[in-house]
């Protein structure tokens, strides 16, 4: 129900009475999504800073790609959708492209910008769209499940939980180490904080986490609580151009598009239904306009310094909330611009608080699974490849190399051609020649 807290020009400027909201569920809203979402300025510089990204720059740039690709979601789409740098698209360009590719994070964050510009035009052109649909959705799944292992198995290791191995390549940590006693604890309160439902429960789980870590030195308090936000300048504009037409160049570009197109348009639809906001075709009004500032975000975020900026599924707690516009949206955007000024307490998170979260969002990314068929081995099959190939190999892309191209030849090679669109053959074609020709 609509009521007097509605200010005029918020009103007529979001259309909150046509959409049964009113501002002070709108912010509420989006201070509850800003809570669940919070966790990415902690988490993304740590990922990114593995690169050899200055960390403190990395925050700034995060903060502020988040809060400009949701400002655009805000009054370009009236949709109550946040935005950042997504978990799994940071993980790929950190540990795939740059620790394992070998290429430098300049390299990697031009083919960041370079995906930007692409869904820019996509997007206005409405190709993208179309490209979405030339994926059979059971690679869409099984990339959403290979990416949660991924980023799981990554927090594993940051925690020391699993380490290297000579003999058998991974082994069971010392968990009798203090740290990872004080990551498994952190698992432990966060996934309490979960299942009681609690509002912010990855971020207050790592907050309670680093307060553990001070206490047993495992962290430090920082010197102050407020100060300027870090300087950009260590990541602002860093870009190889001299790399652009090359056919690494061409790969990873590919992989960050398809990631984040499934990405975002899963997350978009999810929420959406969540939020009853489909039409009674099933699509999303506004999904361009969206789309858009999702692509303008990640060409923002390139330009800033950060990884790719995708639509956050944690979205779906400011909806649950009651949000129903760009308000929410506004009211997110803002935070992130806020929390500029906080660096010095969002650095100082260790690593074994950041761990848990990156475990239990790959958690939230393994639902998909039950949507793949495993009754049809030719859709079984280039699922499991996709999935377990990406956290084995530490590579995203080469998950999707195993997936596409045994989808293909299953497909192909047991009467089953006419299901397999066009798209998937060139694209199975090149990643047969990216690895005949490296």
């Amino acid at each position: 129900m609509t009521n007097k807290t509605n200010n005029g020009a918020l009103d007529s400027l979001f259309k909150l009475s046509e959409h049964k909201t009113n501002v002070k569920t709108e912010i509420v809203a989006g201070i509850t999504t800003f809570m669940t979402m919070a966790y990415i300025l902690i988490v993304n510089p740590d990922i990114l800073s593995a690169t050899g990204m200055d960390k403190g720059a990395v925050f700034t740039a995060t903060a502020l790609s988040a809060a400009i690709a949701t400002f655009c979601m805000a009054f370009m789409a009236n949709l109550p959708f946040a935005l950042a740098p997504g978990m799994g698209l940071n993980a790929f360009f950190a540990f795939s492209v740059v620790l394992g590719m070998g290429y430098s994070w300049q390299f990697a964050l031009t083919a960041v910008l370079i995906e930007g510009i692409i869904f820019i035009i996509l997007t206005l052109t409405n190709v993208r769209e179309a490209i979405i649909n030339g994926m059979p959705m059971v690679i869409k799944h099984a990339v959403s499940v290979g990416i949660g292992l991924f980023i799981a198995f990554i927090g594993f290791q940051n925690a020391g939980i699993i380490v290297d191995n000579p003999a058998t390549l991974v082994a069971l940590g010392d968990v009798q180490d203090i740290g990872v006693i004080l990551a498994i604890l952190g698992i432990v309160i966060t996934g309490i904080l979960l299942i009681k439902n609690v509002k912010g429960a990855l971020l207050i789980g790592m907050l309670v986490t680093t307060v553990l870590g001070i206490l047993v030195g495992k962290a430090a308090l920082p010197a102050t609580l407020v100060s300027a936000p870090p300087s950009l300048k260590p990541v602002f504009w860093q870009f190889e151009f001299d790399k652009i037409f090359t056919f690494d160049m061409l790969l990873v570009v590919f992989t960050f598009l398809f990631v984040d197109l499934f990405d975002t348009l899963g997350t978009l639809i999810g929420v959406s239904t969540k939020a009853n906001m489909l039409d009674e075709s099933g699509k999303l009004p506004k999904a361009r306009q969206a789309l858009l500032a999702d692509a303008i975000g990640t060409t923002a975020g390139a330009m800033l310094g950060t990884s790719t900026v995708t639509t956050f599924v944690e979205s779906a707690s400011g909806v649950a909330e009651g949000g129903r516009t760009g308000l929410t949206a506004l009211t997110t955007g803002f935070l992130f611009l806020a929390s500029t000024v906080f660096a010095p307490v969002f650095t100082a998170v260790p690593a074994q608080a950041t761990a848990p979260v990156l475990i239990l969002v790959g958690l939230f990314m393994m639902s998909p699974i039950l949507k793949i068929n495993f009754d049809d081995f030719t859709d079984a099959i280039p699922a499991f490849l996709t999935i377990i190939v990406m956290p084995l190999s530490y590579s995203i892309a080469e998950g999707l190399v195993f997936g596409v191209i045994s989808y293909v030849l299953l497909k192909g090679l047991t009467g089953k051609a006419k299901e397999v669109h066009p798209m998937m053959y060139i694209i199975a074609i090149l990643f047969i020649a990216k690895h005949a020709l490296s």
